[in-house]
């Protein structure tokens, strides 16, 4: 590549990020939680649905991962973990529970949108769209559909539930003063982010499934755990992630995707609005069997969208670690399992004689 070409690429990168900001900005003016993501997903996704080009460098949503898992590892201290630990079987419960859910809304689906019932299934079940897309070529099935479902259910998430939890609580006047006001040093941010790029990389070197939050977020557990000498990031770096993981996210729901699962659109939107709805009555049924707070319990359950509503937390300042865990062990249930999930239903499809209504 030519210096000039060089060039010309390094402006187009700056111009979305400065567009994303913006539109951070705006959202941020507004009032809603969670700003600059919101706003930077907004300005990616509309740029993509005008057919521009978004080069961004795919390393930006490893980056956003790390920093706001690592951020989130500083709440599992061992006050924390130790309150966490009576929590495990209501954990696990609701990751089976999301499970079962999910084919529930998997057949709703199919009477909706008369696809198959592999189709249905991955795109119902919260496993997020790379994983889905992977399981999708395996089974022959279309990727389209289920990328535009698993995408649309996270947008809808990220949209709607840190908004309306926030303005129900009612207690949060400023939703970013959680987050700009937490205590930093550069010792400490310097020792958080090399606690978590370690977890990262080890995570990623034994395969784990969505290794540079997980594994990240487990390097910043254990140092926060030894009481590490580790602090915050100052409030920019959190908006510097929000915003790559907010044009990551917009810049999946581009104009072909559209076009791939145009006849599929009406019956996905009800879908995953019927999905959000089932895990927040579990959430509130939870909050009863728990005794935890219903705003915890909605963001713990919410389907997917780890990131968001641990950031959702954050910003009500109540529990942060508890929604995360929630989120961490249905992953590890979710996603090794999803293969043998999927492929079990392909089984039982045939030999029932199961096809799209």
């Amino acid at each position: 590549m030519t210096p000039s070409r060089i060039l010309r690429h390094a402006t187009h990168v700056l111009l979305i990020y400065a567009g994303a900001l913006l539109f951070g900005l705006v959202a941020h003016w507004l009032g809603f939680p969670l700003p600059w993501m919101i706003g930077a997903m907004v300005f990616a996704a509309g740029v993509r649905l005008a057919e521009r080009p978004l080069p961004v460098p795919g390393q930006t949503r490893q980056i956003g991962q790390i920093l706001v898992a690592t951020s989130v590892g500083l709440s599992f201290t061992p006050a924390a973990v130790s309150a966490m630990m009576s929590l495990l079987v209501p954990m696990v419960g609701a990751a089976i529970l999301t499970i079962a859910l999910g084919f529930v809304v998997a057949a709703v689906l199919m009477r909706l949108t008369r696809v198959d019932v592999i189709t249905a299934a991955l795109a119902s079940i919260p496993m997020g769209p790379v994983e889905s897309a992977t399981l999708a070529a395996r089974h022959n099935v279309p990727a389209g559909p289920v990328i535009f479902a698993q995408t649309l259910r996270i947008m809808l998430l990220v949209v709607l539930i840190p908004p309306a939890i926030v303005a129900i609580d009612g207690s949060v006047r400023d939703p970013v003063a959680a987050l700009g006001a937490m205590e930093w040093s550069w010792t400490g941010a310097g020792l958080l982010g090399l606690a978590g790029v370690t977890g990262a990389v080890a995570a990623w070197a034994v395969g784990l499934a969505n290794p540079f939050f997980i594994g990240s977020l487990a390097g910043a557990a254990v140092a926060a755990a030894l009481s590490l000498p580790i602090t915050a990031y100052p409030y920019l770096v959190l908006v510097l992630a929000q915003v790559f993981l907010g044009v990551w996210l917009g810049a999946v729901f581009d104009r072909e995707l559209l076009r791939r699962a145009r006849g599929f659109i009406p019956g996905a939107i009800l879908a995953s609005a019927l999905m959000i709805l089932l895990c927040s009555g579990m959430g509130l049924g939870l909050t009863w069997l728990t005794g935890q707070s219903w705003q915890v319990m909605l963001l713990s359950t919410a389907p997917g969208s780890v990131t968001e509503m641990a950031l959702t937390a954050k910003i009500l300042e109540e529990g942060l670690a508890v929604v995360t865990a929630f989120h961490v062990i249905r992953i590890f249930i979710i996603l090794p399992f999803a293969g043998t999930i999927i492929g079990l239903t392909a089984r039982l499809a045939a030999r029932w004689g199961l096809h799209a209504p």
